[in-house]
């Protein structure tokens, strides 16, 4: 079975073709700090070739949401060490998502002196945020990225990227999906600036090119993947004009960075656009190495979108967290949990750890 054969290219070495796919939790304490029990979740689905992580902020500024982790002071770095060593301890190997939510944040979710930052200061209005202290709120107008403020956020990935090598991860994912800062800086409908980071495919892409280029130079190439979501429609990100070409040119000039990997994401099973067959070839040719594809995978779509080239990986986001032994489960055809949607992004170890696996 392909999915459970070993893979090998760029640096990358994984025991199967299956990864964990980033999936937010909000586990972590009310200061953004890892718990134990995110040691034991990650644990238990070390069987993974790939585990990444949830969506991990590299600066107060991007926490965004209650209850993310993130990984810019120490006390965070000794509470991923848990982590990375229970995940290596069972044979797995693991990957943080640095995620920067940018515009899609609130006050109230922010560390005391942080602030809402995005490219543009254009509000996601059809967005709401979750907040423990009042519920749902809308989203505040961020505060236009001054030159200055787009050179620390930089800074801010690659500070935290060499931390994650202190925590013991194997390496980092750049968000550049789902409506976040790096995606709102790709795309011309929340990114109206008029200088080198605005304006044109080439400017808008720079923002994301330049962290990566500074993340594979402070880490290693081999160390770095990065999440793309073209013709994505969450956080009041929307397909654009020119959109394909934009992501062709992303994808060459991440290919000639040397990534490790593509994670390239179709969230169309969610309601959102379809991305193209011909724009996911483009950008697996341009790019040239590992492609990492997602979105409403089964089984039997994973074997055979690898077996007709697609990609290189397949992840699996709700079937692992239910499933923490999905690969054993997958092998021996065995039925699958179910997961329990009320306890997505709720405190304890409810819908978390407390799944059961196979004897």
């Amino acid at each position: 079975m392909s999915l459970l054969e070993s893979y090998s290219s760029n640096g990358l070495s994984l025991k199967n073709k299956m990864v964990m796919a980033p999936m937010t939790r909000s586990r972590s304490t009310e200061n953004n700090v890892p718990t134990p029990i995110m040691a034991d979740y990650y644990g238990q689905r070390a069987g993974a070739g790939l585990l990444i992580t949830e969506g991990t902020s590299p600066s107060p500024n991007g926490v965004g949401y209650p209850r993310i982790p993130g990984l810019y002071n120490r006390e965070q770095v000794e509470a991923w060490k848990v982590v990375t060593n229970k995940v290596h301890q069972k044979g797995g190997k693991i990957f943080i998502q640095l995620m920067h939510t940018g515009r899609i944040s609130h006050p109230l979710n922010l560390p005391k002196g942080a602030e809402v930052l995005a490219p543009s200061p254009i509000a996601a209005v059809n967005t709401k945020m979750y907040t423990d202290q009042e519920g749902e709120q809308p989203l505040p107008t961020p505060r236009e990225m001054t030159t200055s403020d787009i050179t620390k956020a930089i800074d801010e990935y690659v500070i935290s990227a060499q931390l994650a090598m202190e925590a013991g991860f194997d390496g980092v994912e750049l968000h550049g999906a789902n409506g976040y800062l790096m995606e709102q800086f790709i795309n011309p409908d929340a990114n109206q600036r008029t200088d080198s980071y605005g304006g044109s495919a080439e400017n808008r892409s720079r923002f994301v090119l330049e962290i990566a280029k500074k993340t594979a130079e402070a880490i290693g190439k081999e160390k770095v993947g990065i999440r793309l979501s073209p013709y994505g429609a969450f956080n009041d990100i929307m397909p654009f004009d020119g959109q394909d070409e934009t992501y062709e040119y992303l994808a060459t000039e991440l290919g000639k960075l040397g990534l490790t990997y593509i994670h390239l994401v179709d969230h169309s099973t969610m309601g959102t656009p379809v991305v193209p067959l011909a724009l996911k070839e483009k950008i697996r040719d341009a790019f040239g190495g590992t492609i990492i594809i997602s979105g409403g995978y089964d089984k039997e779509k994973a074997e055979q979108d690898l077996k007709d080239g697609l990609g290189h990986l397949v992840a699996f986001g709700k079937a692992y967290l239910a499933n923490p032994d999905l690969h054993l489960r997958y092998k021996e055809g065995a039925e699958l949990n179910q997961p329990d949607f009320s306890t997505f992004y709720t405190p304890g170890e409810k819908g978390y750890t407390d799944y059961p696996v196979l004897n």
